[in-house]
């Protein structure tokens, strides 16, 4: 309901801002959402706008906390449409007149918070929207990320749209007052459509420090690793060999780019190829001509860790969608990963963010990892979208020893 006074200086206030357009590259293979004729493009193709849905879900878990704040928000699709959707007392405080918003769309409404002394700024896109974001907000009032994006680099998201409301409703109970700062980076669009990853730093904002939900910065240093490379890609080529008649999809990230030019075949980066009998038989697939290549046929994924974060769905390869995954079954997906990598989450468990909460249920468990040396380690996959988890931790089996990667209290 949309409230045409001032609302009471006891409650929460809370700015929203969506942008409608993030992440609807991504299942169609178009490399991110940013620019009008991209994203005219990826409507004509029947792309889907999910960033609302995401924001909703975020939303939806402060139901229980409703009379303790009021939000901030934007006209029409840019917050004002969810939060009349669940029934959220919400003010307008920006209105654009633009029939396809824009960047500059989102650094007004993020403006209009700023002079409303948000206590807090939840927003839904990808790296292009934190940008924006950035460009006007910086230090001067905390924000969150909801993770809509093709592209999320940046450590001002939470690693689910679940985890933000989460992080959310801890604020607003008044359990979580730290802050820390996060960086904001983006990748240049066209050059990664060349592939080529030209990351930059665009600044820092200030995010609640809870690093349980809120993801680190996307690892993209290179270091000497091309032995272990070689030597999972050797692996992956062998199974290759052993099982010829099954399709192998291949999923986004360096690790995976290595099999790629182990197998001597031109990868698509951040994108999902087709392989199979050492073949590339379709590149740059979208979702949907992913589902019906791969339907009734024998098929594996190779996945790999996003380093620093831990994510193995929903980050960069949102062309695995949910009815992909289901089609080919938990059994056939393998990921692949150097032990250096896994140390490097510092403990923390990998990811998932399907956008299928019920997907990512069905997922939890033992995963098979092949990281080098022809190791089979089978790892603990945890869906960690909500507080409340006593312990977690997770653990790398060979043979009859157990190596505890991660064994905490929360």
């Amino acid at each position: 309901m949309n409230e045409t006074g001032s609302s009471s200086p006891a409650l929460f206030k809370l700015g929203v801002v969506v942008n409608p357009f993030a992440g609807i590259g991504g299942a169609l293979a178009l490399k991110g959402s940013d620019g009008a004729e991209i994203r005219e493009k990826a409507l004509a193709m029947g792309a889907e706008k999910k960033a609302n849905e995401k924001m909703a879900k975020a939303l939806s878990i402060l139901e229980a906390l409703s009379g303790q704040f009021t939000v901030f928000t934007a006209s029409g699709d840019m917050g004002e449409t969810v939060c009349e959707s669940l029934g959220v007392s919400y003010k307008v405080i920006y209105a654009s007149d633009a029939e396809q918003t824009e960047g500059e769309d989102s650094e007004r409404a993020a403006k209009a918070m700023v002079d409303a002394q948000v206590d807090l700024l939840l927003f839904a896109g990808g790296d292009g929207t934190a940008r924006n974001i950035c460009s006007v907000v910086g230090t001067q009032v905390p924000v969150l990320g909801v993770p809509a994006g093709c592209k999320i680099h940046s450590g001002v998201y939470c690693v689910s749209p679940a985890a933000a409301g989460q992080v959310v409703s801890q604020m607003i109970a008044g359990e979580l007052v730290s802050e820390m700062d996060a960086e904001v980076r983006d990748i240049d669009e066209n050059a990664f459509r060349e592939g080529k990853v030209i990351a930059k730093h665009y600044g820092e904002m200030r995010v609640p420090a809870e690093l349980t939900y809120v993801q680190a910065v996307k690892m993209g240093g290179k270091e000497d690793e091309a032995l272990v490379l070689d030597d999972i890609a050797a692996y992956v080529s062998e199974i290759m060999d052993d099982e010829p008649d099954r399709y192998f999809v291949m999923g986004s990230g360096s690790t995976v780019g290595a099999v790629m030019e182990f197998l001597g075949l031109d990868n698509t980066l951040l994108g999902v190829d087709v392989v199979k009998q050492g073949e590339l038989i379709a590149s740059d697939v979208t979702a949907d001509e992913l589902v019906s290549l791969t339907q009734n046929k024998p098929t594996k994924v190779i996945l790999t860790v996003i380093g620093g974060q831990g994510h193995i769905l929903g980050r960069g390869n949102q062309q695995l969608s949910p009815a992909f995954i289901r089609q080919i079954g938990k059994q056939n997906m393998l990921v692949v990963a150097t032990k250096h990598k896994l140390q490097a989450l510092n403990g923390k468990p990998l990811r998932l963010d399907s956008s299928d909460a019920a997907l990512d249920a069905e997922l939890a468990g033992r995963l098979r990892l092949l990281p080098a040396t022809k190791t089979k380690y089978f790892a603990r996959l945890f869906k960690r979208l909500a507080f409340g988890a006593n312990q977690f931790h997770l653990e790398l089996k060979y043979r009859n020893r157990k190596l505890i990667y991660n064994n905490r209290k929360e």
